[in-house]
């Protein structure tokens, strides 16, 4: 059985697809990109801002959940480039405390509406 999760905390899925979907205790979060759910706008800044925001909207997800990021067990990280990738890393490293999930990370052609950083995960009960 899944559960669709939703918060207006975070963006409304801009396609045919659901912010996340909990199945046997497992939450599956959509790819989060660094857009305020207050003006459905793009964050001001660079990767720095925008990582920022794209962990503010995981973070909502996850609470509507009743989940904090401890619970992760698995990013994958999207790039516009590779060399955002130790600006976007030290962002990173402040949403996890003790021992860190999985990861991936890609440099991607493009991310949606121009993104710099789009992240998606995967967390448990």
């Amino acid at each position: 059985m899944k559960k669709v999760i939703f918060t207006e905390k975070a963006p409304a899925a801009i396609g045919p697809y659901s912010q996340a979907i909990e199945a046997n205790g497992m939450i599956f979060l959509s790819g989060q990109i660094p857009v305020n759910p207050q003006t459905s706008e793009f964050v001001e800044g660079g990767v720095t801002e925008q990582t920022i925001q794209v962990f503010e909207n995981i973070g909502n997800v996850l609470a509507e959940a009743g989940l904090t990021t401890a619970n992760i067990v698995k990013t994958t990280v999207f790039l516009a480039d590779m060399s955002l990738f130790a600006e976007m890393n030290a962002v990173y490293s402040k949403y996890f405390e003790g021992d860190f999930p999985a990861r991936s990370a890609v440099a991607v052609k493009a991310l949606p509406k121009g993104a710099l950083v789009e992240i998606e995960c995967i967390a448990v009960r």
